[in-house]
């Protein structure tokens, strides 16, 4: 029986609440790919898929973070664009703080999640693409400590941005 889709829009804002209480837990779920494949998961099974709800109301500019956010508790969505210049400008001082090349790498590595979202900052090639390499790539994130400690800092930051 087909459902209108202010209808099912709401019903998977109603399971999405459900599996996550608050905007803060929905945002540490999504950091983790485990958890938040999990989410997803359940959610689907549920019979409700972020993705359509993506497709149809013609969001293909914005994470699936930020349709559900949207979705769930009323954030305001951004562009993968709009997060990346955000993230940039609101953790400048953090960039700062770290070396040069570090700081490069990391906004070349958030450039990444401006072209695939999520799924761009947690490619696993990100330390070849072009624009990563040239910025410094894996060494000039290992000089400035532990690698993964400052992508998991990165993504925290990209989506409280």
């Amino acid at each position: 029986m087909p459902v209108p889709i202010e209808e099912y829009k709401a019903r998977l804002a109603a399971r999405l609440v459900q599996e996550v209480r608050t905007l803060d837990d929905f945002r540490v779920r999504w950091i983790d790919p485990p958890s938040r494949q999990e989410l997803i998961d359940a959610l689907v099974t549920s019979g409700y898929s972020p993705t359509v709800v993506r497709m149809v109301d013609d969001r293909q500019d914005y994470d699936l973070y930020d349709v559900l956010a949207e979705l769930g508790w009323g954030m305001n969505p951004s562009t993968r664009r709009v997060r990346t210049l955000a993230f940039t400008y609101k953790n400048e001082d953090w960039l700062n703080a770290l070396s040069q090349r570090a700081a490069a790498t990391i906004r070349a590595i958030a450039s990444q999640f401006e072209r695939g979202g999520t799924e761009g900052l947690e490619n696993p090639q990100i330390f070849q693409t072009p624009e990563v390499r040239l910025a410094g790539g894996l060494a000039a994130l290992q000089m400035a400590g532990n690698p993964r400690d400052l992508l998991i800092e990165t993504k925290t930051r990209m989506f409280a941005a």
